[in-house]
């Protein structure tokens, strides 16, 4: 009776414990020395989550770019985002990221849409950000470039296996599909100042 016991009592922490080989993800503690590495340009290269909302625009984003700046206060940053969505180029600049230090938690907030994530240590020039949804977490992994070395991915990639993602889990972007930037000539603009 007490090893059947101690067999149910220990099979929820062996249920839950990471798969072999994986350490903890290591949480990047947010403070006066970390938050101004996260401000300025940053290219989204690849996310995986399980949760459904998450996995709709997962499918949907082709390319992204984002830029963080100092917001009104000292724990929020304003997000410029330039992304495409399937076939169509989108700018926003209204939402906000909130810095929660206590927790070192961020929480992007846009329009109605609240999302928390914490960012996951590693190199300065990657963002992996751990996508902390109600059902299942997420992974996403932004660089400073539009591309990243055999050794970061392969971080990204490990981290991704100790959440129970495979690679076939992963929607990565494309740096064909990148919109213009603002101001940017496009060979469109070209063609069409040549037929004028």
């Amino acid at each position: 009776m007490l090893a059947a016991l101690t067999l149910l009592l220990g099979l929820p922490l062996t249920l839950a414990a990471d798969p072999p080989g994986c350490t903890p993800l290591l949480i990047v503690t947010l403070d006066n020395a970390t938050v101004p590495g996260l401000l300025g340009h940053w290219t989204y290269i690849a996310g995986a989550s399980r949760y459904e909302p998450h996995l709709a625009e997962l499918r949907a984003v082709k390319h992204a770019v984002f830029s963080f700046s100092p917001g009104r206060h000292e724990d929020e940053l304003n997000v410029t985002e330039i992304m495409r969505l399937n076939e169509t180029c989108v700018v926003r600049n209204t939402s906000k990221v909130l810095i929660f230090r206590h927790n070192s938690t961020l929480a992007h907030v846009d329009d109605q849409i609240f999302a928390t994530a914490k960012l996951i240590q590693n190199d300065k020039d990657l963002l992996i950000m751990k996508h902390l949804n109600p059902s299942s977490p997420g992974l996403s992994l932004s660089a400073r470039t539009p591309n990243v070395t055999k050794e970061q991915m392969e971080e990204f990639k490990a981290h991704l296996h100790c959440l129970g993602f495979t690679e076939e889990d992963v929607f990565f972007t494309s740096e064909k599909d990148a919109c213009p930037l603002p101001g940017e000539k496009t060979e469109e603009d070209d063609a069409e100042s040549q037929s004028g």
